[in-house]
């Protein structure tokens, strides 16, 4: 999968406005541990909430990028205050369908 589209960040949003947040980062930022705990979440989910303390010594731009880049196939789909929504399909049987991209 390459960008997602705007419908289809909007979808995930949506489905992850009921999620509490999984994954802390705390004040050493985005360490092979946090990238650990975030490889850990997606072999049982699809959409998590990462949250940033107030100790992290990154934007939350900044980390969401770190992450997504770390990681394959994980897309940012928004950040909000010191928290950040990250998507990753299943590989293999994904559950969450996506409205399709237009064209």
């Amino acid at each position: 999968m390459t960008n997602l589209t705007s419908k289809q960040r909007a979808h995930l949003r949506k489905l992850a406005h009921r999620l509490k947040p999984l994954v802390l980062v705390g004040g050493e930022g985005v360490t092979p541990a946090v990238l650990s705990s975030v490889r850990e979440a997606f072999n049982t989910r699809e959409l998590l909430k990462v949250k940033l303390q107030e100790s992290a010594p990154l934007d939350v731009r900044d980390a969401a990028k770190a992450v997504a880049d770390a990681l394959d196939d994980v897309h940012p789909v928004q950040t909000i205050g010191r928290t950040i929504v990250l998507y990753r399909p299943h590989p293999d049987d994904p559950e969450i369908v996506l409205p399709r991209p237009a064209g």
